[in-house]
């Protein structure tokens, strides 16, 4: 019998017998998830490698500075949209355009789009808390030196913007008590999601 014959009637007898025993191996020996394999080639590292240190209460603070739709968050200063625009138009308009509109990273005012079009979301249309835009503007802006402008001066652009987008009066002077109170355009627009299971992303 030539020996290829062979080996391949070898294979043909011995193969059916082969497969339940690299069954049971797959069963013993299943391949690990990715977070099994990091886990694994972790598990020399100590608990911990002594970098960092605890935050200061002033660091944390200087950080904290979030501020809720009902006001709180909000700091002392006042403003008026006359400040703001001066503002506005010295550390905004670059971006945002004059006035708001046209610049190369998006309007903040509300305009009429060309037919057709939908309109571009600005803080007139399209954000439901007045207290988000203060909020904003000190935590990120401007683009270029985020967190340098002082509360007062925030407090002016804010009222600047709410003015812009004929929200507020030109002679309303923005603070912690009045702003919260602002009601915007878009606020009823906005409902909580109150459907119980499914996912967690609807």
């Amino acid at each position: 019998m030539p020996k290829t014959l062979s080996r391949v009637l070898l294979t043909v007898v011995l193969l059916p017998l082969l497969i339940p025993t690299l069954g049971v191996f797959h069963a013993e020996n299943p391949p690990q998830t990715p977070s099994q394999n990091v886990a694994s080639d972790t598990a020399h590292f100590p608990r911990s490698f002594g970098l960092g240190r605890v935050a200061t209460q002033a660091e944390i603070k200087k950080l904290d500075i979030d501020v809720r739709p009902d006001g709180k968050g909000l700091p002392v200063g006042s403003g008026i949209s006359a400040k703001g625009k001066a503002i506005f138009e010295l550390k905004c308009a670059p971006c945002h355009g004059i006035g708001g509109v046209g610049g190369p990273n998006g309007s903040l005012v509300s305009s009429v789009p060309a037919a057709g079009k939908r309109p571009e979301r600005t803080i007139g249309n399209y954000w439901p808390y007045a207290t988000t835009v203060f909020d904003y503007v000190r935590r990120a802006m401007p683009f270029n030196a985020p967190g340098s402008l002082s509360d007062e001066e925030v407090y002016q652009l804010t009222a600047y913007l709410l003015h812009a987008n004929k929200i507020i009066d030109e002679t309303t002077v923005i603070d912690a008590k009045n702003l919260p109170k602002v009601v915007m355009p878009a606020h009823q627009l906005f409902i909580p999601d109150d459907r119980k299971g499914g996912p967690e992303i609807k």
